[in-house]
């Protein structure tokens, strides 16, 4: 219904010029020589110059042209001074109107360059796991919550290690390219300590001196005040668990294959990562059954705190239960949960939102 509403918007916004021309060349047929369309006429190819091609506003800026010119000569006013002011005056906007056209096209086109450089720099810092690792089925999601934006504070790793297939799921407090500086700083620590680390716990706190290492190069407040929330996941190899970090992060849910829903809360919460001048609390990982056909699903807050018009929370344990059908592919399962997010939130998602999704054949 909405991108029905959307999609007739643009089109009678597309439509604007030749409406302005047709009611130009009405008003002015239908009354006295006193009165002119020429105002319409000279606005059509100004609105045209964002909305279409070069050609096109070209094209709208001669055809506004003609239909004045052709109402002066069947109505015999050519001759006067001011048939001849408004012609002067709608080919004057019209040749405007198509260095505007250029303008917004040279904007567009740098736009489409910065945005290919974000792209990039998503894959680059964020890359896409493959979709089998370790044994295991995998899939991961990056929306942001802005359109046209690619990366922010969320993040995302996956890294099969000698100690099994370790993951990542992050939220950086903060926006801009402070928090894509901390994406990249913790995604680098935790590739190189779920290689080296024999526990998910030393693993945390390599990521936690890796953030408090990172402060140090940084000044204000935002430095001071950054931190991140974050679970981490280890799935050892042969053995049919999960053991879970978490650092005041949404807790992880597990789906069985006949559609029970479990989430898989911290018994003992900590704080977030880069928290830890505050105080000393060993991590202590939480460990939790994982049979073959379940799936894990790992997911920062933008997908649960994405609200209704009636500031109602969008709830993936409630969303998910009892659907079978939609658990038993992770790709399949991470667009569901993109769709009725966003569905929920009525297309305009709060917060970035980066997903993972692990099956157990």
């Amino acid at each position: 219904m909405e991108e029905g509403r959307i999609s007739y918007v643009r089109r009678f916004v597309r439509s604007l010029p030749a409406l302005l021309i047709a009611l130009g060349a009405a008003y002015d047929f239908a009354t006295p020589l006193d009165f002119t369309g020429a105002p319409f006429l000279t606005a059509a190819p100004l609105v045209a110059a964002p909305l279409y091609s070069q050609r096109g506003t070209i094209l709208t800026g001669a055809a506004a042209v003609l239909v004045l010119l052709m109402l002066r000569v069947l109505r015999g006013g050519l001759h006067k001074a001011e048939a001849v002011t408004e012609l002067a005056t709608v080919i004057v906007v019209s040749v405007l109107a198509v260095l505007v056209n250029l303008l917004v096209r040279r904007g567009q086109e740098r736009l489409a360059s910065v945005r290919e450089i974000a792209v990039a720099a998503q894959r680059a810092v964020l890359p896409e796991p493959a979709e089998r690792i370790g044994g295991f089925q995998i899939a991961a999601r990056y929306e942001a919550a802005q359109e046209g934006a690619s990366i922010g504070g969320d993040l995302y790793a996956v890294q099969d290690t000698p100690h099994g297939v370790r993951l990542i799921v992050g939220d950086v407090r903060g926006k801009g390219m402070g928090a894509v500086g901390a994406v990249a700083v913790l995604i680098g620590a935790f590739r190189e300590a779920a290689e080296q680390e024999a526990t998910l716990e030393a693993v945390a706190q390599r990521l936690e001196r890796a953030l408090a290492r990172e402060r140090t190069r940084r000044e204000g407040i935002e430095a001071r005040e950054e931190f991140t929330t974050a679970v981490l996941a280890e799935l050892p190899h042969g053995d049919a668990i999960v053991r879970l970090v978490n650092r005041g992060h949404p807790a992880p849910l597990l789906l069985y294959a006949d559609g029970t829903v479990r989430p898989l809360p911290a018994t003992e919460p900590a704080l977030p990562l880069g928290m830890g001048e505050l105080g000393t609390w060993p991590d202590r990982a939480d460990e939790a059954g994982f049979p073959g056909g379940a799936t894990l699903l790992l997911y920062t807050d933008g997908l649960s705190e994405a609200r209704d018009a009636g500031g109602r929370f969008y709830d993936p344990e409630t969303g998910l239960a009892g659907r079978a059908e939609v658990l038993c592919e992770p790709g399949a399962l991470l667009g569901v949960l993109s769709v009725e997010a966003r569905r929920h939130s009525g297309g305009g998602m709060a917060d970035d939102m980066a997903l993972i999704a692990v099956r157990r054949p």
